[in-house]
């Protein structure tokens, strides 16, 4: 049915950074003389983050570690905590270089014989480390370093469909993201399967073409 399917990395094939970010919150907030939550903080630090994200592109790029010991910074300077931004991110950048593959994705990638294509919005030498790490091995891989931009921005997918010669209607995209996957493929006239595995609300204006609970579950459109 597909002749490719482009597959988001960092919460689809392999787990998130969520522990991490829930430390390096802790690690502010016990810093800190003023009244705060993990939430709060966590809040503060996505804002700037995102902020950050959706401006770099073009000329204005930034690669993802850029962009996160930046906003890192900001957090911490908001919450006059003691905490060193470089050391902080250096919690996640160690996560992005060996993350643990989901179960499902180990069966999914031996099983599917559909050419798989990563599309990732983070820096290729912790993806390429990421990828090594867990004893797997892709041809195919387009990072934002290579286009200067970020998923759901169109230049990923674009990319990826001109140099494997493919039309938006031969691909199938998988990720976790309804933002960045689901609302990025779609944009670009590609049907898009949304890996839901911790049971998350899906607003009603959003509506993925499949959406599943293990990778597993696609492995007969793709075998």
């Amino acid at each position: 049915m597909y002749k490719a399917v482009f597959l988001d990395f960092y919460g689809t094939l392999v787990h998130e950074d969520d522990v991490f970010v829930e430390e390096i919150c802790h690690r502010i907030m016990t810093s800190t003389s003023l009244q705060t939550t993990i939430r709060d903080i966590g809040n503060y630090w996505w804002n700037a983050f995102s902020q950050n994200f959706q401006s770099s592109y073009g000329d204005n790029f930034k690669t993802q570690r850029e962009i996160e010991i930046c906003s890192l910074a900001d957090t911490i300077a908001f919450y006059k905590s003691s905490e060193n931004p470089r050391e902080l991110s250096e919690i996640l950048f160690k996560h992005w270089q060996c993350p643990q593959l989901f179960e499902d994705a180990k069966t999914f990638l031996e099983r599917i014989r559909t050419p798989k294509i990563i599309l990732s919005n983070i820096d290729r030498h912790d993806i390429q480390s990421a990828i090594h790490h867990n004893g797997l091995s892709f041809e195919n891989m387009i990072t934002s370093e290579d286009v200067k931009s970020y998923k759901p921005r169109p230049e990923m997918f674009q990319k990826a469909l001109m140099t494997y010669n493919l039309h938006p209607s031969e691909v199938l995209h998988v990720g976790d993201s309804l933002t960045s996957d689901v609302a990025g493929a779609q944009r670009a006239g590609i049907k898009v399967a949304w890996i839901n595995r911790s049971n998350k609300v899906l607003p009603q204006n959003v509506i993925p073409d499949y959406i599943v609970k293990s990778l597993e579950e696609l492995i007969p459109l793709l075998a």
